[in-house]
């Protein structure tokens, strides 16, 4: 078994055989003399014993543990697109029969509760970082309603916030700037309460509110819900 040398004085490592250990030469860069370790003073390092179990020809029988990815399957995609086209249709619903008194606020809040679950669970599967594990079950869906109820409480920003820092009766009296600002505050709004609740960077909250908000709008004018004075 050839001894590593390593030159005390110009740090040259390099190999003999092992019928010089003990013995002193030159060190074959700087010829300075040196010492061959002895066997006994070389440093083994043995690989730790196999305990795992193994079939008869004695290959290991253990599986590595794989990493379980979640991927945009049949139900998460069946059920976002079945949430949207129930909120249009029912969007279209209350355009048809609410007549010249308008969509009922109670009606507002509730396409405003129930749409949010689908667009939030969707947004986390695009936005959530793959290096990081996904949540699931049960506490994925505690995770998305608590998004859900924040992101449709934001809408009381634009509904009371709004109008009483602007100085208006009602929040559909407001002008573009007074909206656009309401709006901005909604995001944000929304866009750091997904962040906390799913561990998100602040663009993948943002990712979330931003596609709650929109689709409240198209929502909303789909009804025909008058947000702006223009």
């Amino acid at each position: 078994m050839p001894i590593a040398v390593t030159c005390p004085k110009c740090l040259t490592r390099f190999s003999v055989s092992e019928k010089f250990a003990g013995k002193k030469g030159p060190c074959p860069k700087c010829k300075s003399e040196i010492l061959v370790p002895e066997l006994t003073d070389q440093v083994v390092v043995h690989a730790p014993p196999d305990v795992a179990p193994k079939d008869s020809k004695g290959r290991s029988i253990l599986k590595p543990i794989k990493r379980r990815e979640a991927k945009f399957g049949r139900a998460l995609i069946g059920g976002s697109i079945g949430g949207v086209v129930g909120a249009i249709l029912l969007a279209v619903g209350f355009r048809l029969t609410s007549g010249e008194a308008g969509v009922p606020i109670l009606a507002r809040v509730l396409v405003a509760l129930l749409i949010a679950p689908p667009l939030v669970r969707f947004g986390y599967a695009i936005t959530r970082d793959a290096e990081l594990e996904p949540f699931v079950g049960r506490e994925l869906w505690n995770r998305v309603l608590i998004s859900s109820a924040v992101l449709a409480l934001s809408w009381v920003v634009y509904v009371w916030a709004a109008p009483y820092a602007f100085d208006y009766d009602y929040a559909s009296e407001m002008g573009l700037l007074g909206f656009g600002i309401s709006l901005v505050v909604m995001l944000a709004f929304g866009a750091f309460a997904a962040m906390a609740t799913f561990d998100l960077e602040f663009s993948g909250g943002l990712v979330i509110s931003g596609v709650y908000v929109a689709a409240s709008l198209v929502l909303a004018l789909i009804a025909g819900v008058q947000l702006v004075t223009v």
